[in-house]
């Protein structure tokens, strides 16, 4: 099933369940995907939706980390709900021990040994982890290997 399909059916079962919170974020997703429908004139296709999506959830990380520091659980909770409903059009997330082997066969590919190469590294490697990782963890944990190796 197509993501807009697997979208508009998850949003006609919130409605019937009455499941507000659901309903609420699944519509804020499709508000996005059709901001960025308009905004490139076309229609988007399943790929272009897990970026849309990514976003969101990217959005709902950033979001969570305020509101904590902010000592604002109940918002904090809200968007970590949210942030969970996200992660269902997403790709299956990358574990910790397979981003850090890509990290490490991805330096060697393009010759990547010291803090100063991260540029090189992480132009070749976010293309490969879009959608299936935190940009932010990926540029963690580029920065600690490349750290290492110096």
């Amino acid at each position: 099933m197509a993501l807009r399909e697997k979208l508009e059916e998850d949003i006609k079962d919130s409605m019937r369940n009455r499941d507000q919170a659901r309903l609420d974020a699944l519509r804020y997703l499709k508000f996005a995907v059709q901001a960025v429908e308009k905004e490139q004139k076309k229609e988007l296709d399943d790929a272009d939706m897990i970026v849309v999506a990514t976003k969101q959830a990217s959005d709902r990380r950033d979001s969570i980390r305020a509101f904590e520091e902010g000592g604002r659980d109940a918002m904090a909770a809200k968007e970590a709900a949210e942030l969970k409903i996200l992660e269902e059009f997403l790709p299956p997330q990358m574990s910790v021990e397979d981003l850090a082997k890509l990290i490490r066969d991805t330096a060697t590919e393009v010759g990547a040994a010291s803090p100063q190469d991260k540029g090189k590294l992480m132009g070749k490697l976010m293309p490969q982890v879009r959608g299936k990782a935190d940009g932010t963890v990926v540029n963690q944990m580029a920065t600690e290997y490349l750290e290492s190796l110096a």
